[in-house]
């Protein structure tokens, strides 16, 4: 596996289930901190309407 700079949301600080991005010229990858093996691997178009349907609350609980 590829060695990669990983970054959180700083709302989670030290906490153990947080989201977890590394950012690339051609994608973006997205891992929880709780499983850091799985990783998913979105193109700048997925990663752009993944956001767009967080700010919109479509994740909402």
């Amino acid at each position: 596996m590829e060695n990669r700079s990983w970054i959180r949301p700083s709302a989670c600080s030290n906490a153990g289930n947080c989201p977890e991005v590394s950012i690339t010229s051609d994608a973006v990858y997205v891992r929880s901190s709780l499983r850091p093996d799985a990783i998913a691997q979105l193109d700048v178009s997925e990663w752009r309407d993944l956001l767009s349907a967080i700010r919109a609350g479509e994740f909402a609980v």
